[in-house]
């Protein structure tokens, strides 16, 4: 019997019906196949977040009813590949907690709260953000065939401007549901709606919009709400905003980008945050990826070094950033910032 070595050979043994989520930059599903490589040092981790691949991982096996969720943030180094000692010791825990006969074990009843209680000491376990959970419930659900929350149906009756609903009674969970099984009818509707949306609403919504692809009417009406977000002097909801259209197509995302970074009264250090935290696909241009860094470099108040460090993670941008920071001229924004970096 072939040993057990790596998270996808414990679930390739026990047979696990598992269903794999990055919860790092977004929230989206995770083909079983990229962890593999992963932990065979076959690529690096493609959604690094905080030098970390943080994963939420949804199974059931053996006579568990319900599944289980483990969130695991698994570290990362320089290269953004695996650092195995602690997902050894993880496994090592968990092999000793089924008695290494993990065959026998997963068929036995009552494992599930010994496994449980393996995450609650977990040095590798940690806790998503409100948001992050309602996204995950709400995709798990959806691809586990299972039907949304109660609280969906008042949120699409609200969205929708069919029904006039108490939009402070509206919850998260309804909110994440709705944009994960969000059909282009509703994209539409919604996009008719969120000119009159209270900013409570629409920045809850965002905090879910963030995670998904948004159709382009819907992406035009975002980036419309956050100019006037922007003219009102709302930074939370123009952020907001920012982060959601992240899901857009390059050419209302990436030109909404390149119009923000041309405006030095606009770019933040928040603003910046949301364009690499959510919209990092659209930093992959030749000229939008040196202006955002430069206007980043030229924020005080901005961990530069922690945030090039933290897009150069991403395989598509590494090679992308390390030749932007090694061609800054001495003069820059950035250039001064390498230079005090080496003081």
């Amino acid at each position: 019997m072939q040993p057990i070595h790596t998270l996808h050979d414990f679930f390739a043994r026990t047979g696990a019906e598992v269903h794999l989520y990055h919860m790092g930059r977004r929230v989206e599903p995770c083909p079983l196949d990229v962890l593999a490589r992963f932990e065979d040092s076959a690529s690096a981790w493609p959604f690094p977040w905080q030098g970390q691949a943080r994963l939420g991982i949804v199974f059931r096996f053996g006579d568990l009813v319900d599944p289980l969720i483990w969130f695991l943030a698994l570290p990362l180094d320089e290269q953004g590949q695996l650092v195995p000692a602690p997902r050894d010791a993880f496994l090592q825990r968990l092999l000793t907690l089924l008695g290494r006969n993990v065959d026998r074990a997963t068929r036995e009843p009552g494992n599930d709260s010994e496994i449980e209680n393996l995450m609650q000491d977990n040095p590798l376990a940690f806790t998503p953000s409100l948001p992050f959970q309602a996204m995950l419930h709400a995709l798990a659900t959806r691809d586990t065939g299972r039907p949304a929350s109660p609280h969906l149906e008042p949120v699409e009756a609200y969205l929708s401007g069919q029904q006039q609903v108490d939009w402070q009674f509206l919850g998260l969970q309804g909110l994440a549901d709705f944009a994960v099984r969000m059909d282009n009818e509703a994209a539409r509707l919604l996009a008719a709606t969120l000119p009159a949306l209270p900013d409570e609403v629409l920045n809850s919504l965002c905090y879910c919009l963030e995670h998904i692809a948004v159709p382009d009417t819907l992406g035009l009406a975002l980036r419309d709400r956050g100019e006037q977000a922007a003219a009102a002097g709302c930074l939370e909801t123009l952020c907001a905003c920012v982060r959601a259209v992240g899901g857009a197509d390059k050419t209302i995302a990436g030109a909404w980008f390149d119009e923000l970074l041309s405006d030095p009264a606009a770019c933040g250090p928040d603003l910046l945050a949301a364009m690499a935290g959510r919209g990092w696909e659209h930093l992959e241009d030749a000229e939008r990826l040196p202006r955002f860094l430069e206007q980043l470099a030229a924020q005080p108040q901005a961990d530069f070094a922690s945030a090039a460090r933290d897009l150069a993670l991403i395989p598509r941008l590494r090679l992308p950033v390390l030749m932007t920071l090694r061609e800054a001229r001495q003069d820059s924004a950035i250039g001064q910032r390498l230079a005090g970096l080496g003081q």
